[in-house]
């Protein structure tokens, strides 16, 4: 679940998201979900290939059709690309998305209509191609994909629940507001061990609910948690180790909302919210509907799997061949750093990448030997400290070639926000750290725009947006226009 922000009541004045936005940290429970997520798609891979070869070994056992026979190569190599398949589908449908809903039912659905569709496809494949499939064994892969994919996800979800029984993947949560809405947040909650979200406390103003029992919406009403004197505050937060708050009051007062998620993010938690009848549209609100109970996030993305792995494939295989074509040129530009001033011709500078991380950052030396390493990047060209090839390596974004290096070591992308100095994101408010949430990349929205002399602090709304609306085909755009921009020496 991600951190989250308010759209008020009709009668109340908008807030100014941008300004509780808070920056995600990476907790325990996170990374626990990242590598669950991981082996999720690394399971539906292998047990679709299974799948298929059970229906391949019965094909043949039970003697049905015309027993066409098929090399065991193809036989695998077709399943490994039908699993492929599968698994870029239930990505394309939100599978592999924790907490957009709570029931396993929706899993199931997922499971049955993916594979429906993926088998479908290939049997109108086989009516219009000269590749031919046997409709025995397509019936009998439809019968066995979606049983077998049901049954691992069975054995997944007990197994995550062994892990949670033992505090791994575990967030504690604190809700504020123990009314109905907040009674049946802890409900849905509590019947999800997957999400590993655990209430610990409700948190209510109301004193005479003070050392209350709420318990879950239910017949049984087996568990149960406390009420706690509120408001929420920071001291409270740390008291209880929260790692998320929940706001469970829809009509809460704008400036309470506020003071409340300020609180939170003092105490280095996260914050979410059920929002109220009318709420307000903007962009960097995400709305879900998780079992009946809706909640507004902003839009902190988690990593979808489908477009990371794609970018990190294009990446590595551009960048690496990138290096390997461009090496001539890049000896011949270090050569004439070399002679045109004193110093080396690679120049490495401590930069600021994904989620605070920092890295060694190479660039072609375009400044003097005694410029200081770190200060504010020059805005003009006849800046002293820029060298007589450095103008022309600046102006031309040369310099930028080794940063390949970066590329291929997963420190940076070819696409994303440019990495910042420490000295300058130690400056940074909640809205600048946002442009940590991704991977800082050699090109992007802001480098192809006409704002870049500016430095990249004071205008951060391109990078914004492409941290809320970045896509493969987006990256692909952005490398096409800067190849543009780089021939017209831009």
């Amino acid at each position: 679940m991600t951190s989250i922000g308010l759209s008020p009541a009709k009668t109340a004045p908008a807030p100014d998201l941008a300004l509780v936005t808070p920056f995600g940290r990476h907790t325990s429970a996170e990374r626990f979900q990242s590598y669950l997520t991981k082996l999720e798609v690394l399971a539906d891979f292998v047990t679709v290939i299974a799948a298929v070869m059970s229906s391949y070994a019965a094909y043949y056992i039970l003697g049905l059709g015309k027993q066409i026979h098929y090399p065991r190569s193809l036989a695998l190599g077709v399943s490994a690309t039908f699993a492929a398949v599968i698994v870029l589908m239930l990505d394309r449908v939100g599978a592999y998305s924790h907490g957009t809903s709570l029931l396993r039912v929706r899993e199931t659905e997922h499971v049955l209509r993916v594979s429906m569709q993926a088998l479908g496809f290939i049997l109108c494949v086989s009516f219009f191609t000269s590749f031919l499939f046997s409709r025995w064994l397509l019936i009998i892969a439809l019968c066995l994909v979606p049983l077998f994919l049901f049954l691992q996800k069975h054995a997944v979800y007990t197994l995550v629940q062994h892990l949670h029984a033992k505090g791994y993947g575990i967030e504690r949560v604190l809700i504020y507001g123990s009314g109905s809405t907040g009674r049946r947040v802890y409900s849905v909650l509590r019947r999800s061990l997957k999400l590993g979200l655990e209430p610990v406390a409700f948190v209510d103003d109301n004193v005479a609910k003070v050392g209350c029992d709420i318990p879950e919406l239910g017949y049984e009403n087996r568990r149960s948690a406390s009420v706690l004197r509120g408001p929420i505050t920071r001291h409270l937060v740390s008291e209880c180790a929260a790692d998320l708050v929940v706001i469970a009051i829809p009509s809460i007062q704008h400036e309470k909302f506020h003071l409340t998620i300020e609180e939170v993010l003092a105490a280095n938690a996260r914050v979410s919210f059920v929002p109220s009848t009318f709420v307000h549209s903007d962009p960097l609100v995400d709305f879900q509907d998780i079992d009946g109970v809706l909640l507004a996030s902003f839009s902190r993305d988690r990593g979808r799997f489908t477009y990371e792995w794609a970018k990190r494939i294009l990446d590595f295989v551009t960048a690496a061949a990138l290096l390997a074509l461009g090496l001539p040129f890049f000896l011949l530009l270090a050569v004439l750093i070399k002679l045109d001033s004193a110093g080396p011709a690679l120049f490495r500078q401590e930069r600021v990448g994904l989620n605070g991380r920092r890295f060694r950052m190479f660039k072609f030396r375009t400044m003097r030997k005694e410029a200081p390493p770190y200060a504010y990047s020059p805005k003009e060209a006849e800046d002293r400290r820029i060298t007589r090839l450095g103008r022309f390596l600046r102006r031309t974004s040369l310099d930028e070639l080794p940063q390949l290096l970066n590329v291929v070591l997963g420190d940076m992308s070819l696409v994303g926000p440019r990495p910042e100095m420490p000295f300058i994101v130690d400056t940074y408010n909640e809205r600048h750290f946002q442009r940590l949430q991704v991977k800082p990349g050699i090109t992007g929205l802001w480098q192809l725009s006409g704002d870049r002399k500016y430095l990249i602090h004071e205008n951060i709304e391109y990078d914004l947006y492409y941290v809320k609306h970045r896509n493969f085909f987006m990256d692909i755009a952005i490398l096409l226009h800067t190849t543009i921009f780089a021939m017209r020496g831009v």
